[in-house]
């Protein structure tokens, strides 16, 4: 692919021998100098594939300018990036700022004032010390953005945009790269991209992740409960909780230490230290429990985890599939769990609208309850106004959470069986009915 000997030599010795798709295909084009845009999934070697061919084209430079500005959407995932750099730039003399907020920026500052080639950000805290005048754009030749969905979802457009009108367009070269091509990615690569290679990433079978979805309907009083039950599970050494609130994430973690389980959190309130502080704690094993929003549905990586929570409903089916990325990585086996309340019921539409009725497993537990019917059901009788129904609550044998064969009962796919029990229940309610009338008369 056109690479040095030394920098081969790195990228062995860090344990790779054979490049993955997106970089066999990347790098080259990277080397070349053209725009690109590349779509690929979470996992397949994005960070490398644009890392490796900019340390090569960096090699012998200056390290007073800034020639290569990389934005990414949050703190971990610039966290990440700047790790990979690092090791395919272990034994050149490039050097690399980290630049973020939630920390005090005299430590960047400084570094900045000291020189370096390649400075990885998120947009947020760029800006800021742009607006100081500590950070000048002036000589950047590439321009990467990683994440570009994820820097769309959280409402970075407008940022990305400022930050790019200080670089010289004319001479410069601009990598996108995103795990999805919605409409709006589609867009923006069209006005700052000049006549881009394209590359979108079909993930083959092996490539694929292979990742069970379990669902569990309960009741929003009895989650922690279920969690702590399945807490009981040795088995589940290691286990990435999202919650929907900063709040949420930490009572849930107030809850679970009560109980004497090792936990952490991590969300928007924590200080950059905290975040990176309990992350290390979970990866090392430390804590056996990481509790989070969706701030670590990227740029988490840890190639172990094979069990995840929904312990709230993702508020789409693109958040969904963040989340439940972060376990079955790199062609490992994974298992993504999700707690439905009835008020989450639309939620889980829309998860079924995008992939199927069939994707999640439904699991018999102590806790299920019936989500409500749609209104214009006809077996919705018996609950008109969409409300939880109390004498949906029943006990069943307790889930022992092994992954299920062809036979668990846990499974509720079957909609002629369900089908079999609404009906049987509407005939018991009528018949009681005609008894009632009758003893009346």
């Amino acid at each position: 692919m056109g690479l040095t000997p030394q920098l081969l030599a790195t990228v062995e010795a860090q344990g790779y021998s054979q490049p993955t798709p997106i970089q066999a295909m990347a790098i080259p084009t990277i080397l070349n100098g053209n725009d690109l845009f590349a779509t690929a999934p979470t996992g397949t070697g994005k960070t490398a594939a644009f890392a490796i061919p900019i340390i090569q084209k960096l090699e012998g430079s200056s390290p007073k300018q800034i020639q290569t500005l990389i934005l990414a959407p949050t703190r971990e995932l610039a966290h990440q990036i700047s790790d990979n750099f690092k090791k395919y730039a272990a034994h050149t003399e490039i050097k690399i700022n980290l630049i973020y907020g939630g920390v005090p920026q005299i430590r960047q500052v400084d570094r900045l004032k000291r020189g370096c080639q390649v400075v990885i950000a998120t947009p947020g805290r760029l800006l800021d010390l742009m607006k100081q005048g500590h950070v000048k754009l002036g000589s950047v030749n590439t321009f990467v953005l990683d994440e570009c969905d994820r820097m769309l979802d959280m409402g970075f457009i407008d940022d990305i945009k400022k930050i790019r009108e200080k670089l010289d367009t004319e001479k410069i070269q601009t990598l996108l790269f995103s795990a999805t091509a919605s409409p709006e990615i589609r867009t923006l690569s069209e006005e700052i991209l000049n006549q881009p290679e394209k590359i979108d990433i079909i993930p083959t079978e092996l490539q694929k992740p292979k990742i069970e979805q379990w669902l569990f309907v309960i009741s929003q009083k009895n989650k922690e409960e279920l969690l702590l039950q399945m807490l009981e599970d040795p088995e589940m050494d290691s286990l990435l909780v999202f919650t929907r609130t900063k709040i949420g994430a930490d009572k849930l973690v107030k809850t679970l230490r009560q109980h004497n389980h090792n936990c952490c959190a991590i969300h928007g309130d924590k200080s950059q230290r905290e975040r990176t502080r309990n992350l290390d704690s979970f990866k090392t094993g430390r804590d056996r429990v990481l509790v989070a929003t969706d701030v670590a549905a990227r740029g988490v990586d840890i190639q172990s985890l094979n069990y995840v929570l929904n312990f709230d409903m993702a508020e789409d089916a693109e958040t969904y599939t963040h989340r439940i990325g972060r376990t079955g990585r790199a062609g490992t086996e994974g298992l993504a769990m999700s707690f439905c309340s009835p008020g989450e019921n639309k939620k889980l539409q829309e998860i079924y609208k995008a992939f199927g009725e069939d994707s999640l497993m439904e699991m018999e537990h102590e806790f299920r309850i019936e989500l409500p019917q749609k209104r214009n059901s006809r077996n919705n009788s018996g609950n008109k106004d969409g409300r939880e129904r109390k004498e949906g609550d029943h006990k069943s044998s307790k889930n022992k959470r092994r992954r299920p064969n062809n036979k668990h009962k846990g499974s509720r796919n079957d909609k002629k069986t369900s089908e079999e029990r609404t009906e049987n229940r509407s005939n018991s309610r009528t018949k009681r009915r005609r008894n009632a009338s009758k003893n009346r008369d």
